[in-house]
């Protein structure tokens, strides 16, 4: 069984170039779903049927797993079931009528204008270090790319005189994302006087942010740099980097940028993920109206 799931990996890698964070979801779901198989006593892929299926996801829940996590099993073994009928591994697929739990549908969270102004300002740009940390602050938001994307950047992708950067994205597609002039002096001043200070004697390397030992930066690194900020600029909420960019979606809309553009941008496939932020946009409008007119 085990033999299936290594293929499998190997076909969502190098066929469907899905990216190394959905891989490691992929695979350590699958990997929790075969080992319940296996303790039922099922040694083989044609012998695993919906009521197997069905008893798993009531042990997920039973385990108090949440909504969204048991979603994403669903979807894991699902597209796994897929795969396997499509190779002749088996003849039917028992996952078909999977249905997934309904799930209390958040809107995620936005900081304010004035609360990501703060937020930016924090780092201490007489240091190498805070010098890095402003860079990828405000490239973070005046792109709204994903924090993967940002720590893959190679100083080769950077394009100053232009104002733009070549961002990899998922399934290795290309896109070209502007950024304005608070993140273009930010970055010249961390690549003039901080990027040299990081490099620490090793041979340049390619990576745009380097850490403190002269390697390239990590996604773990960044969210440990970005709750400091966090805590030190007095943001009471839990942020992550996904919300400087759902914060950069909600502030380009509510200014006006129409929403194919903030789709391109952020490179979204489908316009329904971009959709959502509309919806924001319309209740702070409600909040405000509410808070600011006379007979609201």
């Amino acid at each position: 069984m085990k033999a299936q799931l290594i293929l499998y990996m190997s076909h969502l890698q190098l066929e469907r170039k899905l990216s190394p964070n959905s891989l490691v979801s992929y695979e350590r779901d699958l990997n929790r779903f075969i080992r319940y198989v296996q303790d039922e006593g099922i040694g083989e892929w044609a012998s695993v049927h919906r009521h197997h299926l069905s008893k798993y996801m009531m042990l997920l829940k039973e385990q108090g797993r949440k909504a969204a996590t048991i979603s994403r099993h669903i979807v894991s073994v699902r597209a796994f079931f897929h795969y396997l009928v499509l190779r002749g591994v088996i003849v039917s697929d028992p996952s078909i009528h999977m249905e997934s739990p309904k799930q209390e549908k958040k809107p995620p969270l936005v900081l304010t204008v004035a609360t990501t102004s703060a937020l930016l300002e924090t780092p201490n740009t007489a240091t190498a270090i805070g010098k890095r940390d402003k860079a990828m602050l405000e490239l973070l938001y005046a792109t709204g790319i994903r924090v993967t994307e940002l720590v893959s950047l190679n100083v080769e992708h950077l394009h100053l005189n232009l104002g733009y950067i070549q961002c990899i994205g998922y399934g290795m597609k290309e896109r070209i994302v502007p950024f304005g002039s608070h993140a273009k002096d930010a970055i010249i001043d961390y690549l003039e006087f901080g990027r040299e200070c990081l490099i620490t004697g090793r041979e340049s390397d390619s990576a745009l942010f380097l850490n403190h030992l002269g390697t390239r930066m990590t996604r773990q690194g960044f969210w440990k740099m970005l709750k400091k900020y966090s805590k030190e600029a007095g943001i009471g909420a839990e942020i992550t980097p996904h919300t400087l960019r759902h914060s950069v979606a909600a502030h380009l809309l509510e200014n006006g940028a129409d929403i194919r553009s903030v789709q391109e941008l952020l490179g979204h496939a489908d316009i329904a993920t971009t959709l959502k932020y509309t919806q924001i946009s319309k209740v702070r409008l409600k909040d405000a109206y509410a808070g600011a007119h006379p007979r609201a």
